[in-house]
């Protein structure tokens, strides 16, 4: 009896490069509720389309769920490499992200020549109330996955006290690598089986552009330089998903570089959550406000990169990978540690409201919500009608 590889697709079924294309656009358009968005695509690859099976798209899953960045969007690309190879990879990846930077960047247009109206105002001002609750609701879900002991918890509330002290976040995934390593029982991941040599050529010559473009843009423009650095580093240590993408940027855009006051970067993270799509497309948002339409793509482009290229260098040695229980310790340290990250930022988000009666039953009772699994786009839009009726 045939057992199900990661290698194994429907033969019968051979999807054209426009039906992908048109498939994962729409399926982008509508990609509302994070992770719960993953549910939607096995749905339409495997039970509508029956392009994978369910076997080969849950292997994927759990191999995309250890790698940086948004889950959702190294998950469309790992589809599109079992259907069409490399190319397919390709158009999957940048057609299920395209629908939302086309309306991040309209909402971050009408943002910066609005934000001063007094009806755009209340609107923000109410839904930074929200984001407090989104946050909130993220580390509860982080670590109600994560934490299987004691260990854990001491993993997360190190992490937060480093993150609290304003060290760089990157310093602190090292220390909750090390804290994984020395406190972590060893867990399992789910099997996959490697689709070949290919991929990784392709991540190799990927590698080499990237360093040359860079080294070229540190010599031509500085500026831009360092926006795709800060870019790429975010993507690179958001390991959990979209929303752990969020105490990085925090520190790199408010902390470290003060290009934006803590105000204008809860609308940025209020904009990419109402964006279908991860929330790491705020990235656009960022781009735009603070060097125009180049910077809005060239900040989409660069944090979208680094996962994208992990997830091609890794596809190939990953069976092997996860066989070493240290790597499995390692993850599960920073993943680990971004609860406490999660728990950090909702207190510097929180400490910048201020607070009544009223903000906080919406807090509490937006909380409820997203912990009972209602979509984090009808909390927003609840917020946002709420909004025109506070005092």
């Amino acid at each position: 009896m045939h057992t199900p590889s990661i290698n194994d697709t429907h033969k019968d079924l051979n999807p054209s490069y426009f039906d992908l294309f048109r498939t994962f656009f729409w399926m982008g358009l509508t990609a509302f509720g994070g992770l719960a968005m993953t549910a939607h695509v096995r749905k339409h690859i495997v039970e509508k389309k029956g392009w994978l099976d369910a076997g080969t798209f849950d292997s994927g899953l759990a191999l995309c769920q250890v790698i940086p960045g948004a889950i959702i969007m190294q998950l469309v690309a790992f589809i599109g490499l079992k259907l069409k190879g490399i190319k397919g990879a390709v158009l999957c990846f940048v057609s299920f992200g395209l629908p939302a930077f086309l309306i991040m960047f309209i909402l971050s247009v009408i943002y910066k020549h609005s934000k001063n109206l007094s009806t755009v105002e209340m609107i923000l001002k109410g839904l930074r109330v929200i984001i407090v609750a989104i946050v909130a609701n993220a580390a509860f879900l982080f670590g109600q996955k994560n934490f299987k002991n004691i260990n854990d918890w001491i993993i997360a509330l190190i992490a937060g006290a480093l993150f609290l002290t304003k060290l760089h976040p990157a310093l602190v995934l090292v220390a909750a690598a090390f804290l994984g390593l020395a406190l972590t029982n060893k867990k399992n991941i789910a099997s996959t089986e490697p689709v070949g040599t290919k991929t990784f050529k392709f991540f190799l010559r990927l590698i080499s552009i990237i360093f040359v473009g860079a080294l070229v843009l540190y010599f031509v423009n500085k500026e831009y330089f360092t926006l795709g650095t800060i870019m790429l580093r975010i993507d690179l240590f958001s390991f959990g998903g979209g929303l752990a993408s969020m105490p990085i940027m925090y520190n790199e855009l408010v902390d470290l570089f003060a290009w934006f006051d803590e105000k204008t970067f809860m609308d940025g993270v209020i904009l990419g959550q109402v964006t279908p799509g991860s929330i790491i497309i705020a990235a656009t948002f960022f781009g735009y406000m603070h060097f125009g339409v180049i910077g809005s793509i060239f900040a989409t482009v660069s944090v979208f990169t680094p996962s994208f290229l992990i997830l091609m260098g890794l596809i190939p040695f990953f069976d092997k990978l996860k066989t070493y229980p240290q790597f499995t310790k390692i993850v599960n340290g920073i993943l680990c540690s971004f609860v406490g990250l999660l728990a950090i930022v909702t207190y510097r988000f929180g400490i910048g409201i201020h607070w009544n009666i009223y903000y906080i039953a919406i807090v509490v009772v937006a909380f409820i919500l997203l912990a009972k699994k209602v979509d984090a786009i009808w909390v927003v839009l609840g917020g946002v009608l709420i909004s025109f009726l506070l005092p």
